[in-house]
């Protein structure tokens, strides 16, 4: 499913217009994107919580050359699929 599809069902859904769907949608990834960066937890009942988790640094090699990378610490994205979430999916 794409996002101008996902928009087209919660559009239908929730007997809406597309242009009124599609902004609620730009705004819960914008909810979900500021409260990741500022380093907090989103939790939505049922479906499953967000959140930052952390990479340390390593070393990788580069495939073609064989050569050894530095490879940087990061902050990377995480979801968790709440109990309802993966009691649909049995």
């Amino acid at each position: 499913m794409t996002k101008a599809d996902l928009v087209e069902k919660m559009a239908k859904d929730a007997d809406i217009a597309k242009v009124a769907a599609g902004k609620a949608l730009d705004s819960l990834i914008d909810a979900v994107t500021r409260t990741l960066k500022k380093g907090d937890k989103l939790a939505l009942v049922g479906f499953g919580t967000f959140s930052v988790g952390k990479r340390k640094a390593r070393t990788g090699r580069n495939p073609q050359t064989g050569a050894a990378i530095k490879i940087p610490a990061r902050r990377v994205p995480r979801f968790s699929a709440g109990k309802t979430l993966k009691d649909a999916l049995r």
